[in-house]
């Protein structure tokens, strides 16, 4: 089942229908409450959607070919194959913690002990940390919220997360102060927070309300389920209609605030994209994420000789109707982690690309 969400459009903007590409056309939109007894099979029974102040348990049985693996590398290989985001050190301290049992055992565990087959291996991760930070009444454009998500249309100038220079006034202030739970999974600075957009993009951000679905959501984009969808106006005029980018990302040697392209060092990461308008000089496309990786579309585009009018890190084309960087997140798709329905949402172009999109419209390619 399949269920669409199309983002209102309260202001005269050109949305994204001009654009013409069909999967952000939706016929119709709705949205049934959610029934919990009515839950979808599809939600994996080991995870607990429960009230956030409490802890959830997991359980795993030791199966026949996992027997005699140490401890921690059982569970870390248990957790991942459900879809829990925790890392092998995490993991080493909850066992010292006395966190991780054996059940029905008073077996004193160590990282090294040797799971044996047959037994049940209980896991109760801590509480999230009390978050340091401040609710601000910051204004927020929800276009979605049921008790374990939310989508945000986020505008371009706002910081999603805090840090050196920007300690106040960002999403997670807003969010903070506009929805009553947040997931604690991404630490103290980050609550809520499965993905992020740079400071000057607009667009489709999606939030975690617990940790249940803040590890199913995870899940998905690690395992590239996650269809996410931008427009974005470039200089240059590109060559062909369509095209994919296959080239690895790391951190600048010297520049450490920028990325850039580095086969040696870099992450894999993969952007496919087509022409959805030509302009005297300029060309408007949409872009898909395939991996998720820091300025991924900024780096490529501009590796292969388009870089983003106005982008002020990557390039140097500029236009006077837009002060940032043209890029916009039009368009996310996911599987909700609790009901397993297909939930997607779409953006129109905010104004200041409006803008920029009629001026360039009046040089149109012939």
């Amino acid at each position: 089942m399949q269920v669409e969400v199309k983002m209102r459009d309260d202001k005269d903007h050109t949305s994204l229908k001009s654009l013409t590409p069909s999967y952000l056309d939706p016929e119709h939109s709705s949205f049934s409450s959610f029934d919990p007894k009515k839950l979808s099979p599809s939600v994996d029974p080991k995870i607990s959607f429960v009230d956030p102040a409490r802890p959830e348990r997991y359980d795993f049985m030791v199966s026949d070919e996992a027997s005699g693996k140490r401890l921690d590398l059982f569970i870390f290989e248990a957790a991942k194959a459900q879809g829990l985001s925790w890392s092998r050190s995490q993991i080493q301290k909850w066992i010292e913690d006395g966190r991780i049992e054996i059940v029905f055992s008073a077996t004193q565990l160590k990282p090294s002990y040797p799971v044996v087959s047959g037994e049940t291996v209980r896991v109760a991760p801590p509480p999230p940390k009390r978050l340091q930070l401040e609710a601000e009444n910051v204004p927020l454009d929800i276009v979605y919220e049921d008790e374990d998500i939310a989508v945000i249309n986020k505008p371009a100038g706002l910081t999603v997360h805090p840090a050196p220079g920007h300690e106040e006034g960002t999403l997670v202030h807003a969010l903070l102060f506009h929805l009553k739970n947040l997931s604690g999974i991404g630490g103290a600075m980050r609550p809520g927070i499965v993905h992020r957009l740079d400071k000057d993009t607009s667009g489709l951000l999606l939030i975690a309300k617990n940790d249940a679905a803040h590890q199913k959501l995870t899940a998905q984009f690690q395992t590239q389920q996650v269809e996410r969808r931008y427009i974005a106006l470039v200089c240059g005029k590109m060559k062909d209609d369509e095209g994919e980018v296959r080239l690895s990302i790391a951190r600048h040697p010297v520049d450490r605030k920028k990325m850039a392209i580095s086969r040696s060092r870099g992450k894999a990461a993969h952007t496919r994209y087509r022409v959805l308008e030509r302009f005297s000089g300029y060309t408007m496309i949409e872009a898909a994420l395939i991996t998720g990786r820091t300025h991924q579309i900024r780096v490529h585009m501009t590796a292969i000789g388009h870089p983003l009018i106005g982008d002020p890190v990557y390039g140097s084309c500029r236009r006077p109707e837009i002060k940032r960087q043209a890029l916009h997140a039009a368009l996310v798709s996911f599987t909700h982690p609790r009901t397993g329905k297909t939930m997607r949402f779409t953006s129109p172009l905010p104004e200041d690309l409006t803008i920029l999109l009629a001026a360039l419209r009046k040089h149109r390619d012939a």
